[in-house]
């Protein structure tokens, strides 16, 4: 099964975390919201399949393209 990274489309900060690890999530199911500029943007799933690594937690500050989650593609 190929693995999809997930990057962030903004610079912000990592404002609520909703999946973990392991969890099955479909298309466009929101993986976690970011904040930038008092804005909420949610990040979501390319495609369905399976959470296999989160790369930030809650309150970190990310980078626009940075890899913030990894899903295993159904």
């Amino acid at each position: 099964m190929a693995k999809q990274e997930i990057e962030s489309e903004v610079t912000g900060n990592v404002w609520k975390v909703e999946k973990s690890v392991g969890d099955k999530v479909a298309a466009e199911d929101t993986i976690m919201i970011l904040e930038s500029m008092k804005m909420e943007i949610p990040v979501e799933a390319p495609c369905a399949g399976t959470i296999v690594e989160l790369l930030v937690k809650e309150e970190d500050a990310v980078e626009e393209d940075q890899v913030v989650a990894v899903i295993e593609a159904d």
